[in-house]
């Protein structure tokens, strides 16, 4: 049997922060983050292969430097320590995540690796979209309000950061869900309620 070497495919997984890596971490306050169930075996199987992590953060209107420090560090104890993290535009509003590529680019500079060994991890589908226009491969986790056509329209979707990671480490996604042992329905989360 041949084992693939994830270091000759991807050789950075860019998550986003909010719900695929931590919860409440939007307000600023540190106390009230929470690592996201599964998220530390995720990270420290990609460590264990030798793959960099990196997060992808959201700037937020009405937080400060020192809010977004301590929510930063706090982070890094929960889950780091991380090579790289990259700042996203604020996106008020959902029509505002156009899937702007330059965070992911300059993580790309910042850790010297080529954009096509990069993966994201994302919880919209603007975030897929970067990577995507940034030559890296992406993975949508549908977090809360992701609309249908965003989940339909990624190239890959995972219904978690362990079963991406998982996929990740079995070479570039090749199918359009990625799932583990759970039934394929469990990778698309409602959305709005709808089941």
């Amino acid at each position: 049997m041949t084992t693939h070497n994830a270091s000759s495919s991807v050789r950075l997984v860019l998550v986003d922060q909010d719900g695929i890596l931590v919860e409440g971490g939007d307000g600023g306050d540190p106390d009230r983050i929470r690592p996201v169930p599964g998220a530390r075996e995720a990270l420290d199987l990609l460590r264990s292969r030798g793959v960099r992590t990196g997060v992808l953060t959201r700037r937020r209107d009405g937080s400060s430097e020192a809010d977004r420090r301590r929510v930063d560090e706090r982070i890094d104890e929960l889950l780091g320590p991380f090579d790289v993290r990259a700042v996203r535009p604020h996106a008020s509003e959902r029509d505002g995540d156009r899937g702007e590529s330059g965070p992911v680019l300059w993580a790309a500079g910042r850790s010297c690796t080529p954009p096509e060994r990069i993966a994201v991890v994302g919880a919209s589908g603007g975030c897929v979209e970067a990577a995507r226009r940034a030559g890296a491969h992406g993975i949508l986790v549908p977090g809360p309000g992701v609309r249908p056509e965003e989940t339909a329209g990624a190239g890959h979707v995972a219904p978690d950061l362990l079963t991406a990671v998982r996929g990740l480490l079995s070479g570039p996604p090749r199918q359009h869900v990625l799932v583990d042992e759970r039934a394929i329905v469990a990778a698309y989360r409602p959305v709005d309620g709808a089941g």
